[in-house]
């Protein structure tokens, strides 16, 4: 059968009540909580989690998807709105959306932004269906080794690439591979100090409710403001002609750049709104608009950020590669389910996969069509007191980690991960890396165990394949490049202190 009859199968399978409900529920809950400054779509999915013991797979991950796609719309409600960017991907956005709003064109700003979201979403879409197969089949073809590797620049890309300090990123990362290797290995318990409740493990649901949920809530809550928010208010969304004729380009060449950044392992949305906007900035023709509200600097970076959230569906339905805290969410609701996601999942589950591939082009019309008359009520949701909001979040989360196993023992190591998580915001540490390193740390090491049985433990197995040495190659120049710009800038630091 091919792709177009499977995906054919798949919106059969998304058109039903049960699935187009979870894809609203999805869509408007992702809205809600990208609108809502501090609460993401990842806190929201780790939340979320442990309902995958109880609903169906296709409906679970519908409505997971419908909430990332929703809460990367969000996030620009309360950049516009409240110069607040709700996610890191929506900073860009608010150094026009909010000039935009100061003037009196909030309408206008919310309304390129919901358009070109809906373009760049439906556009990385197609490119997610005509991409993610073809990449499925060729790394089905890798060994144990050259998967191995891939694993290895995944963990290395989000963690040096992306970090601001490569020495907290590094340092998250060996936090995250040490809570995964807790357990059993070899019928050898290691690092479980002794405890057999720990003889399993530390179950990865704990783990993200706890980092990404309690970690936050008590990180914001500690940071409160006492007056209430200045928000601007809005009307409906509508777009003049003039509007439309300046904000058509930048959505196309918005999707251009987000899609393939979203697609590499160490994708991200940061960097190709940061391009689009610089880019906005050289092509437009009144270039003196940007810094006082030019609606191409809404229009491109929103069309980026979208892009990139498809994009980051392709290594992580492809190759099993999560290089967002929401993608790495959404790879545990996977595993939850004991579905590995990676080269197999289309042969194994294709029903499954196109399904949900379908319904990330139904959640996002349902974005456009909801989110342009539910504008203002996005707005009035941002007057919900804090305390009350950050207070449902740690009940709701202790609930849902108590829901797992229904061990007073996961509250423990819920609240002890969470502080981990509050200290880790409050000196810098990324929480990506460590998520990262928890979900692949054990996945990196089945690989290596089964390229040494094969090889009866020869290590150069490791670099038999070309696809690995390639990628080595690829670590080695990254790392090289790393050091080399490290070193210039100690010593321009260094000329500065001797010519003071």
């Amino acid at each position: 059968m091919g792709s177009f009859d499977l995906l054919m199968q798949g919106f059969e399978n998304a058109f039903t009540p049960t699935n187009l409900l979870y894809a609203c529920i999805g869509v408007l809950l992702g809205t809600a909580v990208g609108v809502l400054p501090g609460i993401g779509p990842a806190m929201t999915l780790a939340l979320l989690l442990p309902i995958t013991y109880s609903v169906e797979p296709a409906s679970a991950l519908i409505m997971f998807a419908g909430i990332y796609y929703g809460g990367m719309y969000g996030g620009s409600t309360t950049s516009i709105l409240l110069n607040t960017p709700g996610e890191s991907s929506s900073v860009v956005t608010a150094i026009e959306g909010n000039k935009m709003a100061k003037a009196g064109r909030a309408a206008q700003a919310l309304a390129t932004a919901a358009i070109g979201s809906f373009v760049a979403g439906t556009i990385g879409t197609l490119l997610l269906v005509l991409f993610a197969p073809k990449l499925a089949t060729e790394v089905v073809k890798l060994g144990a080794p050259s998967y191995f590797a891939l694993l290895l620049l995944a963990l290395f890309a989000v963690t040096a690439v992306l970090g601001s300090s490569r020495l907290r990123g590094f340092t998250a990362l060996f936090i995250g591979l040490a809570i995964g290797l807790v357990g059993t290995s070899t019928g050898q318990p290691r690092l479980t100090f002794g405890s057999p409740l720990l003889a399993d493990g530390i179950d990865i649901v704990v783990v993200a409710v706890a980092i990404f949920a309690i970690g936050e809530a008590l990180w914001v809550a500690s940071h409160l403001r006492r007056r209430p928010l200045d928000i601007i208010p809005v009307g409906q969304p509508w777009m003049s002609r003039d509007d439309w004729g300046r904000s058509w380009k930048p959505w196309l060449r918005g999707t251009a750049f987000g899609f393939p950044f979203g697609a590499l392992p160490a994708g991200g949305a940061e960097l190709p709104t940061f391009l689009s906007y610089i880019t906005e900035r050289k092509l437009a023709k009144n270039p003196e608009e940007f810094g006082h509200g030019a609606i191409e600097g809404v229009a491109g970076p929103e069309a980026a950020n979208n892009a990139s959230a498809a994009g980051t569906l392709v290594p992580l339905l492809a190759m099993g590669l999560p290089t967002t805290a929401t993608a790495a969410v959404i790879l545990l609701a996977f595993q939850s389910y004991g579905i590995e996601t990676g080269p197999g999942l289309f042969d194994s589950q294709p029903i499954l996969v196109w399904t949900l591939l379908a319904s990330l082009f139904i959640g996002n019309t349902l974005l456009l069509v909801l989110n342009l008359p539910l504008a203002p009520v996005w707005a009035k949701l941002l007057q919900i007191p804090r305390p009350y909001l950050y207070a449902g979040i740690l009940f709701f989360a202790s609930l849902g980690a108590y829901s797992v196993n229904f061990q007073w023992f996961d509250l423990l190591i819920l609240l002890v991960i969470g502080l981990l998580g509050l200290a880790m915001r409050r000196f810098g540490l990324p929480v990506l890396p460590l998520i990262i390193g928890v979900i692949l740390g054990p996945r990196l090491e089945a690989q290596l165990t089964e390229a040494l049985a094969i090889s009866s433990g020869d290590v150069s197995t490791l670099w038999s394949e070309p696809v690995a040495v390639i990628v080595y190659v690829i670590i080695g120049a990254t790392l090289l490049f790393i050091v080399g710009n490290g070193l210039r800038t100690m010593a321009a630091n260094n000329r500065k202190q001797v010519s003071a």
